[in-house]
């Protein structure tokens, strides 16, 4: 056998053997040349379909956060906007009124204590009439809720602060247990005012100022 009819067998016997890949690579090559954006877009999809299961899967963390609170030994209290005292009985017999206090308090537990007091923070005016400087103004506590009401007969002055209530540690407003079964507190404070014959005719007023504190 000549050389180019050897040549020409070989060349036969390598199409028998690989026809079909042969064939289906040129197939490739058409369809991606005539549809290089089919393909493109069917890549692009492939990507998506396989990453998106690794957004899908998220993973849970924990952790813990340590909260705090101080509770400190506090007061509160409120009053009538107003009290008028009026007469009653025979001529210059004293004028009384009642003035109920409301509060809440709260004291240090072992230690702590807590006061409710009043302070004339200014004198009746017009002169001419009362005077609590003068020491015609008093009162007395009653059916303290928490605490212990004031003992015997208190004189209001100008100067300084004179009880209503004393607390002890401890104490608390409201809940029942250690603490008081009512909410808010209260104190019953009766002012007598003296009826001086010398003083002059009109309406006087003064002011008082009432202050809680617990420690």
């Amino acid at each position: 056998m000549n050389q180019p009819q050897s040549r020409l067998k070989e060349e036969r016997e390598s199409q028998k053997l690989l026809p079909s890949y042969s064939g289906g690579a040129a197939m490739l090559l058409r369809r991606a040349n005539r549809n290089g954006t089919a393909v493109t877009r069917f890549l692009r999809a492939a990507i998506v379909l396989t990453f998106a299961p690794a957004f899908l899967l998220g993973a849970t963390g924990t952790t813990t956060q340590t909260l705090s609170a101080q509770i400190n030994a506090i007061g509160k209290l409120s009053v009538p906007a107003s009290l008028t005292v009026t007469h009653a009985g025979t001529t210059f017999a004293s004028f009384t009124g009642n003035l109920t206090v409301s509060y809440k308090a709260r004291t240090t537990s072992a230690t702590g204590s807590g006061s409710l007091t009043l302070q004339a923070t200014a004198d009746f005016s017009p002169a001419g009439g009362p005077s609590i400087a003068g020491g015609q103004l008093t009162y007395t506590c009653s059916s303290a809720t928490l605490g212990s009401a004031c003992s015997g007969t208190q004189t209001a002055s100008t100067s300084s602060q004179t009880s209503v209530v004393t607390m002890g540690a401890s104490l608390c407003t409201g809940g029942g247990g250690s603490c008081s079964a009512v909410n808010p507190n209260t104190v019953l404070s009766t002012f007598t005012l003296a009826d001086n014959p010398a003083f002059k005719t009109g309406t006087y007023s003064a002011t008082l100022t009432f202050t809680v504190s617990a420690i």
